[in-house]
């Protein structure tokens, strides 16, 4: 089954991987709040999926039914771990696999994987068709996508995309940045563009995804009409915003966003108290409390809890009586 092809709406959106931030607890506040039309868990290596410390990773594959359609997005270089994970995945019942090939972090670069894979196709290559052969040897048929940037250290769109496009994936995320270039220039739009010409060319059906410094649903549709890209991603727009794709949604109150923030990590101790440290759950106070009288005091004092009960206490204390 190809979700990607019962999606209608022109552009979708979908919710970016990011890492230990899109896990379930994340995922189900936005399912509820103001759903995209396609999630990502959080990035996960096939190399740890094939190891002894398998157990520990597979919190990062916990979902839930009302997230669907479901994406597992696996990193690794190594064609043989990606067959496997990918064979696991696919059992675990996800909607689609995504792999990441554009991760700048220095301990993913390391092992040849993410956007070192931009400097080695035939690789990158192999490793969509051990994607797939993974699927195949559990009798499943979910579709492959990937996550990319336009170069590593120069844009290199001939040479890497249209190396990646003449294999079976369904769908291209083109985040608009090299990896040298990171966060630190604005996304350039027009290799999104370029992209979906090089896709509608090449005849083949794959969907392209634009990805880069969208801060709202209404700027996503500006970038998709100016690019003809099919669809929208947004990461770090959308931090502490579950609200983020509701366009019914106008103004966001203050109590509104404090009950989602202790909601989120009600959601986060039920979910993955055995399997993360709560300290996580603290990179997403200052997205959720900011903008509004006494946000740092309120902050400072959520930055010292260790459990729902005690952000629960500080939260309803907030409150004017």
């Amino acid at each position: 089954m190809n979700f990607w092809k019962n999606i209608k709406n022109r552009p979708f959106f979908c919710l970016a991987p990011m890492a230990d931030v899109t896990d379930v607890a994340f995922r189900v506040m936005f399912a509820k709040y103001g759903k995209p039309d396609v999630l990502w868990t959080d990035f996960v290596a096939a190399d740890g999926l094939c190891s002894v410390g398998k157990k520990k990773l597979l919190h990062i594959l916990k979902y839930s039914e009302k997230e669907r359609p479901i994406i597992a997005q696996i990193f690794g270089a190594k064609p043989e771990n990606i067959k496997t994970a990918s064979a696991l995945i696919a059992k675990l019942g996800f909607d689609g696999i995504d792999i990441n090939m554009g991760c700048p972090d220095k301990s993913v670069l390391k092992q040849g994987a993410g956007a070192s894979l931009i400097k080695n196709p035939k690789l990158a290559r192999e490793i969509i068709r051990a994607c797939l052969a993974g699927i195949k040897s559990v009798k499943k048929n979910i579709p492959v996508s990937v996550k990319t940037r336009i170069g590593f250290n120069k844009v290199e769109l001939e040479d890497w995309i249209g190396e990646l496009i003449q294999e079976d994936i369904s769908a291209i995320t083109i985040h608009a940045r090299t990896k040298k270039e990171m966060s630190d220039v604005p996304a350039d739009w027009s290799r999104v563009k370029k992209v979906v010409e090089m896709v509608r060319k090449s005849g083949k059906e794959i969907l392209v995804i634009g990805n880069g410094d969208v801060k709202s649903v209404a700027e996503g549709k500006e970038r998709a009409r100016e690019t003809d890209c099919d669809g929208i991603m947004v990461g770090r727009g959308a931090f502490g915003n579950p609200w983020f794709f509701n366009e019914q949604k106008k103004e966001i109150k203050v109590e509104e966003k404090l009950l989602g923030l202790l909601e989120h990590t009600k959601l986060f101790e039920k979910h993955l108290k055995n399997d993360k440290n709560f300290a996580v759950m603290k990179k997403h106070f200052k997205a959720y409390v900011s903008g509004f009288d006494g946000a740092k005091e309120l902050r400072v004092k959520l930055m010292e809890t260790s459990s729902y009960a005690e952000v629960k206490k500080i939260i309803f204390a907030y409150f004017p009586k």
